[in-house]
Order: structure tokens, then sequence, then C-alpha cells
């Protein structure tokens, strides 16, 4: 009787472990995948590049914001103002 018991604890056990890794530990091995391509040195310069082309975009232009985001900008750093100070 503990025979059978122990045999179906195992297999239980066995079968929980191969579909956690199946479907949690694909998932966890993709997200390592993503993070490891963000970090590689290509990515990073490929980011960089692209921020640098953005920011000079931004600067070439000459209006940064349309009317209302700066009135709504501005509002909201005087709020932030008075209550630091």
């Amino acid at each position: 009787m503990m025979k059978i018991f122990f045999y179906k604890t195992i297999l239980i056990a066995f079968v929980f472990f191969i579909t956690f890794k199946l479907t949690v530990g694909s998932l966890i091995n993709q997200t390592e995948s993503k993070i490891k391509d963000l970090t590689s040195k290509e990515t990073v310069e490929i980011i960089k590049m692209k921020i640098r082309k953005e920011m000079q975009n931004a600067i070439d232009k000459d209006d940064y914001l349309n009317d209302d985001d700066a009135v709504l900008i501005n509002k909201f750093l005087r709020k932030i103002r008075s209550e630091l100070e």
C-alpha cells in the first residue's frame, strides 16, 4: 500500500515538474532571451543612434510643444514649485 502511494507521489511530482518547465519555464527563457538581446552591445548602439536622431529632430523643429501642451506643462511646473517651497 505504501509502495503504491510512493510511486503515485513521484509520478505526480514528475508530471508537475514537466508541466511547469513546459509552461512557466519557457516563458522565463523567452524573457531572459529578450533581456539579453536588449543588453547586447549592438542593440545598445542602435538605441543610442535612434535617441541621437530623435534629439536632432527635436532641435531642428521650431516649436517643441503646441500651445495647449505648453500651458498645461507650465501650470504643472508652477504647482510643483509651490509645493517645494
